[in-house]
């Protein structure tokens, strides 16, 4: 077996979405690496202290996770309150997780103020996306764990046969 893989928790079924859903991601790839024990579940929002529901929650001024993480942006919720510490938390202990499984590779979900690797929002809670990635996006990136959105989970497998 190759090495693990981190997934956004609401992508293996979970409901821990802000709004207490899940997006299951159905895919034989992905019930082939749940099968052989290689996924790695986790919501870094929860692990950063969130509760499910919790207010929606966005990345202010069209900016991403690399601007939080270097003190450029806020991740805002709705209301207005700064949720940034949590979405940062959260990422270190993803990252945590992820270096204490060997994890090399994530697949997380697209569009999150944390997991969001192809779009995120733009802060305007408009429904407005934007290029950029998630605060644990760009964290596990910065650390060089390859992370891949829920709509590309062929170019994982094939990643993931190359490097095996």
């Amino acid at each position: 077996m190759t090495g693990k893989i981190l997934i956004s928790a609401c992508l293996a079924g979970l409901p821990v979405r802000y709004n207490g859903s899940a997006k299951p991601l159905l895919h034989e790839a992905v019930d082939r690496w749940r099968a052989a024990g290689r996924l790695v579940t986790l919501c870094p929002e929860l692990a950063g202290g969130f509760a499910v529901p919790r207010p929606p929650a966005e990345i202010e001024n069209g900016l991403d996770g690399d601007d939080v993480l270097d003190g450029r942006a806020r991740v805002l919720e709705i209301s207005g309150g700064d949720v940034s510490a949590a979405y940062i938390e959260g990422a270190h202990i993803a990252l945590d997780v992820a270096l204490a499984h060997g994890c090399r590779h994530a697949l997380l979900i697209d569009g999150s103020p944390s997991c969001g690797s192809g779009f995120v929002y733009d802060g305007s809670f408009s429904g407005v996306r934007h290029v950029g990635k998630g605060v644990t996006a760009a964290l596990l990136r910065r650390n060089g764990i390859a992370v891949y959105s829920d709509g590309q989970v062929d170019a994982l497998a094939r990643d993931l046969a190359e490097t095996a």
